[in-house]
């Protein structure tokens, strides 16, 4: 009676014990593994975590351009998008996110976000009018570019700019900004802050390349000699990327 009595003890005593490990302090949980950095690659949890800071939640509505904007969309092409965000643009606030270039993401993790970009926010519609080319064929005229400013530009940046609201020719502003950053605000605008494209400027006026080119030279020359060297430099330098789709593009 009394070896029964013990060996049902031990019995019980022994299920306590394996039922105690199975959920001991520390133990791992199904699914509790910690990913990799370079395994993360799901679009959402890349942007969130790499993009969302500057662009937005979804893209837009943030400091940085709207990448869910189809106009700019349509005006920069993957191999361009690629190139920004693997290389990022040196001189302003955008890193360079490739491992290759410094950065923190794979190849494929950088792949993937530009695939993501494109299918979550490209559109199907085709523009009503052709996009200028992504990049300035030529140099622009600062003095042209003066006067299209006044006619272009005036109604929302005031007559020189600097009392305009805001300001475009703020120091810190220009500072921050490629020239190819105020090319590509010009062309696809910033429909989140009500700032048309190239073709609202102006009610029954689309803008031309030459005309485009011309006001983001002047913009560039207002930049004053209290800009930091480096980053006036590397502005003024222009950094040159691939080209996108020459000529005309169409919303996709």
């Amino acid at each position: 009676m009394i070896a029964s009595r013990q060996l049902c003890f031990l019995a019980i005593l022994t299920a306590l014990i394996l039922c105690g490990c199975g959920t001991s302090t520390g133990r791992p949980t199904a699914n509790s593994e910690v990913v990799a950095p370079d395994d993360i690659l799901d679009f959402s949890v890349l942007f969130s975590q790499n993009c969302a800071g500057c662009h937005g939640v979804g893209g837009k509505d943030s400091v940085a351009i709207a990448l869910s904007n189809p106009e700019y969309l349509a005006l920069a092409d993957d191999t361009t998008i690629l190139q920004v965000v693997s290389h990022g643009r040196p001189g302003t606030p955008m890193p360079a996110f490739a491992k290759t270039a410094g950065g923190m993401l794979t190849d494929k993790q950088v792949s993937i976000i530009v695939a993501g970009i494109r299918k979550n926010w490209g559109s199907t519609s085709s523009a009503s009018v052709a996009l200028p080319p992504y990049v300035a064929k030529s140099p622009g005229n600062p003095q042209a570019g003066s006067q299209l400013f006044q006619t272009y530009c005036r109604s929302c940046h005031g007559t020189n700019a600097s009392n305009g609201d805001p300001s475009i020719l703020n120091p810190s502003f220009l500072a921050l900004v490629s020239d190819q950053y105020l090319r590509t605000i010009v062309i696809a605008g910033r429909p989140e802050l009500n700032a048309p494209d190239f073709r609202g400027n102006l009610p029954g006026h689309v803008m031309s390349d030459q005309e485009i080119t011309d006001i983001v030279a002047w913009m560039s020359s207002q930049r004053t000699s209290s800009t930091s060297p480096q980053v006036g430099a590397a502005m003024h330098s222009n950094y040159p990327e691939r080209p996108a789709r020459e000529g005309a593009s169409n919303v996709q």
